[in-house]
């Protein structure tokens, strides 16, 4: 999957043996893309494609099933190794070794659409024009991957995504994008990017019973009921051929339902308005949109098919569907400069695909609705790309699946081995020579059980049904596993750990250089910019009578008893305020609901606004008063960012120990600044550098944010199950810290240590310092310090934490990333990071082999979140893309369910491996054993030993539901290891390697007598951390043999020892290979 690069481009050109080889490079120097795919041409041999269908036909279709399984000997077969411009057919292979067989496409296009696909933009080296094939028609040649479309470039010498032609916009660009394209222009593109739809494909019925029916699994399901049938072993083969049949039809029904269900969210398809370089406005369906065109978003708003950058007006917008995050988002014009656009550094101007407008105005003409221009189409959209991982998620690195399929390898062997000595056996015995093939191919379907991979998919099943009910939806069902591995949790702060909603605390003011007394409440502020500052600097908007934004924001409106109102006339300009565009006002309360003493009454309209970022950690407006004078610069962010961005003399001494004072007492703290605008400046055009520069501090505004009652009680949980908690917030670091301490992250009698790092100056090296809460500071040059450090990620006796924030993380990243692995090991505070900073976090986390999940709101945690091993969503959304999992609740309680069901799938998962893995085994000593005294099972044995013992567990094994609370340890995920362990004569089982692992079994004995099943004595029972009563007992049985053809009794056999597996639904009996007969 190239889902790092945009060109498939080679290194040094096809080498003389394999000509059409080519492996991926990053491309040229300076070019955003980096690619990791592998890429063979090939083309098409007529004579060779007639010899397959001739072996086809004589192979009776086997071939092509094999091709099916492999279709890269498909290709090698059919085709001939060329250079890729030459190829008709592309072999692409991604880093994680999956092979695709991709057709090359031709379409004829216009001389130079190319070249009216790229506008007028500059022709940058690396973006060179796309000069086709030219014979004598030009065509463009291209395959499409994954629902994203490549086309061929020469002088790149490779195959391009074709994003790549609009990569380099620059936000001027964009701008001078507003006037709109030509309908050649539009025709042109269409033919160069395609149709604007993210198509999800819904396969016929007939088509997925034969792609189903073509799995391994059920081809050797058929392969098994023929044998059987042939051998008149009809009970069984009935059975498994109903088995399935509803097997079949169940995950037929699913399949279909789950892509017409994707189909529908995906596809997506409006009329938007369109403007054309002539000036006129065109209703045009959006699948026609192509980069570049320029939409009209109206007044009532849009559901966005495609992704945009907004050039003029503001927009509310809805993106609960991408990110799971409830909050409307006020969306701003995009400042015209040279800086390269790009959609993530540029969100607050972006609307993405998929999310919903619910309010656009100032920027047409008319006054209503807003200006647009489309920047990406179709799977190259935000929501495409989500759509994308669904449709082609990465394989999940498991243990537990890679030693499950080497197992199965070697069962393979086992029955090769198996067959090889039954002809042996049954040769010497003058069996026929029907009746030899028959009971030796027999022994291959007792070594491999066909019901085995469809028995491990049970747990997972059971738990995903349980996590529906309790709320908990769950896009990506392998990942139910890997919950019940995961050694580490992330947490987002404010929205997970503690509530949404703030409350005001109270004001502190500057006056001169000190700080006033704490106000408590703002509408006791005296006339003047602070006030002003509080009502005005937000991004709050009314939608009919309601006003929508930031809990924070709208907390900070109430406090004052100011008031939105909401603008009438469609031109946005009114005359109280002069010749301004208004974008909002906002008027002080009436004069009987003012205190006594104070008496506000001049309103405040904002003209301009530039949106909060999380990586600017601020936000800025520009207000006029009335009759356009007094126009005035508001500030709010973070009080670290906005004291800098302030005349040092107009910031008190005490602004750091004041600042510390309150958020040491886990107080949420904003800081305000303002300054006067010359009359004349023009308020328009002035960028955000200009107003964010050479400010007055105006103070600080202290707001509480409580922890939510479920908190520490989950931390609490984590922590006795030995997963370790983690705290990752965009917050002031001494805020996350009193927060971890209140939900017993932090417990009173550990250390925490603070970590700064800083990068080179033009006057000293990067640095890297431990300071401890008290303010001692320790270097890293001392190698004290550093010893007591290590000494601390071995032994527990050493109970400290670590505390970093952004700037010292991303110090600590660059240059001095030998200690990054220490600090990542003991860090449990990670703030003021930036969204890229937690992805880059959890991703350095999961290097250090830990298993990493993840808890956020979704706001600005989607890419921690899919990064994740396990990311939940606590999101209102059914179905929230933004990562595997979405819990309805707004706290963390889902978090150790989505743990325990984790743990219990595993070990019902692995159970049921180990058992039927066993039970084959055993099968298959004794039924060589039996070939050798010349004699065999009966039909009704067998089918007891298949069904009874084997169908009834894997249907009943998942049901017992997982433990009621977390234990330390977790469960083993080896199954080669236990099995091997089991083969040698153990009676122990793998055990988890992380603190705390165990096995979920004890050893237990018990007696069973003469063919009748009695009730084992249990010496011991276990209760597993995550599955409910799994124990296991030792038996011996002494059975009856009976013949086949004759059904009488020939010798009395004693089998192995039997392993008795009890759930919520009773006993089940199997054996074991531990003391075979000798």
């Amino acid at each position: 999957m190239d889902t790092f690069g945009s060109c498939h481009q080679g290194l040094s050109g096809p080498s003389p043996k394999d000509p059409g080889s080519t492996v991926l490079n990053s491309g040229p120097a300076g070019a955003p893309s980096v690619s990791h795919m592998d890429v063979q041409g090939y083309k098409t041999v007529r004579w060779k494609v007639w010899l397959c269908h001739l072996g086809a036909v004589c192979s009776v279709g086997l071939l092509l099933v094999l091709f099916n399984w492999r279709p890269r000997l498909g290709v090698l077969a059919k085709c001939t190794s060329c250079p890729i411009p030459m190829a008709d057919t592309l072999l692409l292979r991604d880093s994680h070794g999956q092979q695709f067989v991709i057709e090359v496409q031709t379409e004829e296009t216009e001389q130079g659409s190319i070249d009216h696909a790229r506008g007028e933009l500059e022709d940058d080296e690396w973006r060179d024009d796309v000069h086709l094939h030219e014979e004598q028609k030009t065509l463009l040649r291209y395959y499409v991957f994954e629902g994203m479309r490549y086309v061929w470039m020469p002088r790149k010498g490779a195959f391009c995504k074709v994003s790549i032609l609009n990569e380099g916009w620059t936000c001027a660009d964009l701008h001078c994008l507003q006037r709109g394209l030509t309908r050649l222009d539009q025709s042109s593109r269409r033919q160069i990017f395609g149709d604007n739809i993210i198509d999800v494909p819904v396969k016929s019925c007939l088509r997925l019973l034969v792609e189903e029916v073509l799995n391994p699994f059920y081809m050797f399901q058929v392969f098994s009921i023929i044998l059987w049938m042939s051998d008149k072993y009809y009970y069984y083969a009935v059975c498994i051929f109903i088995i399935s049949f509803i097997s079949i039809t169940v995950s037929l029904y699913e399949i279909r339902k789950q892509s017409t269900t994707l189909h529908s969210m995906a596809q997506l398809m409006v009329n938007v308005t369109v403007r054309r370089a002539s000036g006129e406005e065109e209703l045009v369906s959006s699948v026609e949109l192509v980069p570049g065109d320029c939409v009209i978003v109206p007044s009532e708003g849009l559901l966005m098919p495609c992704d945009a950058a907004l050039l003029a007006g503001e927009c509310m917008v809805n993106e609960s569907m991408l990110t799971g995050e409830s909050v409307p988002v006020m969306k701003t014009p995009l400042p015209d400069n040279k800086e390269r656009y790009s959609p993530e550094a540029q969100r607050r101007h972006t609307l993405f695909c998929g999310t919903q407008v619910i309010q656009a105005k100032g920027g047409h003409s008319s006054g209503n609705g807003a200006v647009v221009v489309v920047t990406r189409t179709g799977f190259f959209t935000a929501k495409g790309d989500l759509v994308s991982s669904i449709l082609y998620p990465q394989p999940v690195n498991f243990r537990f699946y890679q030693d499950a399929m080497k197992f199965l390898i070697f069962l393979g062997c086992m029955a090769t081995l198996g067959t090889i000595y039954s002809i042996v056996m049954l040769y010497r015995s003058n069996t026929t020579w029907p009746e030899l093939v028959i009971r030796s191919l027999d022994i291959v379907t007792i070594v491999v059980p066909p019901a085995l991979p469809a028995a491990l998919t049970t747990g997972t099943l059971y738990a995903q049904r349980r996590l529906k009910k309790r709320g908990v939806f769950c896009i990506s069902p392998p990942r139910i596993n890997v919950c019940g591995k995961i050694s580490l949790f992330c947490f987002d702060k404010t929205g997970t750990l503690t509530e949404e909603g703030l409350d005001v605390w109270g004001v502190k003011c500057v006056s001169g250089t000190r700080f006033d007394e704490l106000i408590p409440d703002p509408r006791l502020l005296p006339p003047g910019p602070m006030v002003m500052a509080l009502a005005s600097c937000h991004s709050v908007a009314l939608l009919g009578d309601q006003a929508i934004g930031d809990p924070l924001e709208l907390k900070m409106i109430e406090s004052t008893g100011w008031e939105l109102e909401e603008l009438t006339n469609e031109t946005g300009v009114i005359s109280e305020f002069g010749s301004y565009r208004i974008l909002m006002v906002m008027r002080p309360p009436a004069a009987e609901f003012q205190p006594t003493g104070i008496f506000i009454s001049q309103p405040v309209a904002i003209v301009r606004r530039f949106p909060f970022s999380s990586t600017l950690q601020r936000m800025s407006v520009v207000t006029v008063g009335p009759g356009g004078d007094s126009p005035h610069i508001f500030l709010k962010g973070a009080p670290e960012m906005v004291a800098s961005h302030c005349l040092q003399e107009s910031v008190p001494p005490q602004f750091s120990n004041t600042l510390i004072e309150f958020v040491s007492e886990g107080f949420r703290v904003l800081a305000l600044a303002y300054k006067e605008m010359d009359a004349q400046t023009d308020l328009r055009s002035i960028t955000r550098a200009e107003v964010e520069k050479d400010l007055l501090f105006l103070g600080l505004l202290v707001m509480k944010n409580q922890v939510k009652p479920e908190s520490a009680e989950v931390i609490g949980d984590l922590r006795r199950a030995q997963i370790r908690p983690v705290m990752v917030t965009g917050d002031n670091i001494l805020t996350a810290l009193n927060v971890a301490q209140s939900c017993r992250m932090l417990l009173p009698h550990e250390q925490v240590i603070f970590v700064h790092a800083s990068p080179p100056a033009a006057n000293s090296m990067a640095s890297l310092q431990f300071q401890q809460r008290d303010g001692r500071d320790a270097t890293i040059n001392t190698q004290e310090t550093m010893d007591i450090l290590e000494q601390g990620l071995y032994q527990n006796s050493l109970k400290y934490h670590l505390a970093i924030n952004g700037k010292s993380f991303a110090a600590l990243c660059d240059h001095f990333p030998e200690y990054l692995p220490k600090v990542l090991m003991r860090g449990t505070i990670y703030a003021r990071m930036s969204p890229d900073q937690k992805t880059e976090l959890v991703r350095g986390l999961q290097k250090l082999n830990y298993r990493v999940g993840m808890c956020g709101d979704g706001a600005n945690d989607c890419g921690a979140l899919r990064a994740a091993d396990v990311g939940v969503s606590l999101s209102e959304a059914e179905a929230s893309v933004a990562s595997p999992f979405t819990s309805k609740s707004d706290n963390i309680s889902c978090v150790p369910l989505l743990i325990r069901e984790g743990r219990c799938s595993l070990v019902t998962s692995f159970s049921l491996f180990k058992y039927m893995a066993l039970y084959s085994l055993i099968q298959f000593a004794s039924v060589l054993i039996l070939y050798t005294v010349k004699t065999n099972l009966s039909d009704l044995q067998f089918l007891f030993f298949d069904l009874a013992m084997v169908t009834v567990l894997a249907i009943v094994m998942g049901r017992g539901g997982p433990s009621d609370e977390l234990h330390p340890r977790r469960p083993p995920c080896q199954p080669i290891g236990s099995a091997c362990s089991v083969l040698f004569g153990s009676t122990h089982h793998s055990v988890d390697p992380q603190p705390g692992g165990c096995s979920p079994y004890h050893n237990l004995t018990g007696m069973v007598h003469s063919s009748k099943f009695h009730r084992a004595r249990l010496t011991q029972s276990a209760k597993y951390g995550g599955h409910k009563r799994v124990c296991c007992v030792r038996v011996t049985v002494h059975h009856h043999v009976y013949s086949s053809n004759k059904r009488i009794p020939l010798q009395e056999t004693t089998f192995p020892q039997c392993c008795v597996c009890t759930c919520a639904a009773g006993p089940v009996w199997g054996y074991d290979l531990a003391g075979a007969i000798p």
